[in-house]
């Protein structure tokens, strides 16, 4: 079987059939892999989406910045932990394959976790309040996994069982995969599967959900009643299609006969829909909600940040101004204006000298 054979990827029911290389591109013996590059063209596109709308959320973008930073690198930390974690047996004989991340290997609740917990942290040195970031995260964290998703797609992983919809997917390495797994996969979930027979893109289907969430969070962003409200309803909204699309994987991480993930969406349904009807109750008896965005700490927070924008500005402009008078005057002037200060300066020592 040659390369482009193995890595073939089809859709029998829509006769299509490619080939899908993990690899993106070699540079310097390193290979780059797509499953990267589509975490990273999440990430920035989620980062562009949010900094454009921070001042309307209350948030000084100034500030956010390191926030974002240490969130980012929280995100791959934790996604990176609870996956090694959950899969300790695949890792414990060889510690430095934790380090290998470039394959897959990356956990959505672990990022989660791991983002807003050293978010929380940068956010509190920073002193940018955490509800109305959060509330920008969370419509983030969609753009971010719709992308993100597709890399699972690029490393022939993310499937689930057979199915015999158009869009059932195959392929030689996913065939492998089930094949070898085909006794584990019954005994932890009680499934049986056909390696020969197409399966569920899981992957397409969690990234059409966070595109369909992302729009409806959109929409609803300037409706908000409440700080943080629109993170919750992120959480409770991809916990929802987490739930349902984790139920039809193979490849789940498992504890005995329990989908971790599966579990961990139900609570976060759950919990997300006590806090929001929890805080709306709160809002009814109290009478009124002040959004942070509508604070005098916040106006005044801004009032001080342009004028330290504006301060660097006239400074910037004075050194270009002097700049351009330096270049406009003819070298016989600058020269004379050169011995001048030079006779100043002698003057000045002879002077204190006496």
């Amino acid at each position: 079987m040659t390369n482009a054979e193995w890595n073939t990827i089809s859709f029998p029911n829509l006769g299509i059939e490619f080939p899908v290389y993990s690899t993106a591109f070699t540079i310097f013996g390193f290979d780059v892999k797509w499953y990267g590059i589509c975490i990273m063209l999440g990430g920035l596109l989620a980062v562009l989406y949010c900094f454009k709308r921070m001042k309307s959320f209350g948030v000084d973008d100034d500030r956010a910045i390191d926030v974002v930073f240490w969130g980012f690198i929280g995100a791959i930390i934790g996604a990176r932990l609870y996956y090694v974690f959950m899969s300790w047996d695949d890792y414990k004989d060889d510690l430095t394959q934790i380090f290998n991340t470039r394959s897959g290997g990356l956990a959505i609740y672990g990022g989660i976790i791991g983002a807003v917990l050293f978010g929380a942290i940068a956010a509190k040195i920073r002193k940018v309040k955490l509800m109305p970031l959060l509330d920008l995260t969370g419509i983030g964290f969609l753009i971010g996994q719709a992308l993100g998703r597709w890399g699972n797609f690029f490393n022939h992983e993310c499937f689930g069982s057979n199915t015999t919809l158009p869009w059932g997917m195959t392929g030689p390495k996913i065939q492998a995969d089930l094949q070898s797994h085909i006794y584990d996969i019954f005994e932890a979930t009680g499934v049986e599967v056909d390696p020969a027979l197409p399966v569920h893109p899981c992957f397409l289907y969690e990234s059409l959900w966070c595109i369909l969430g992302f729009v409806l969070l959109h929409l609803y962003s300037k409706r908000r009643k409440f700080d943080g409200e629109l993170f919750f309803m992120y959480i409770g909204w991809y916990g929802l299609g987490r739930v349902f699309i984790e139920g039809l994987r193979t490849d789940s991480l498992m504890v005995g006969h329990l989908r971790i993930s599966q579990l961990v969406a139900g609570l976060c349904v759950v919990a997300s829909i006590a806090v929001i009807i929890a805080m709306r109750h709160k809002i009814k008896m109290d009478g009124e909600y002040v959004f942070y965005k509508d604070t005098d700490e916040f106006k005044q927070l801004i009032a001080e940040t342009e004028k330290k924008y504006k301060a660097e500005e006239e400074k910037r402009a004075e050194k270009k101004a002097a700049k351009s008078k330096d270049a406009e005057l003819k070298p016989e002037d600058r020269l004379v204006d050169d011995d001048n200060e030079k006779s100043e300066s002698e003057e000045n020592n002879n002077g204190e000298n006496n």
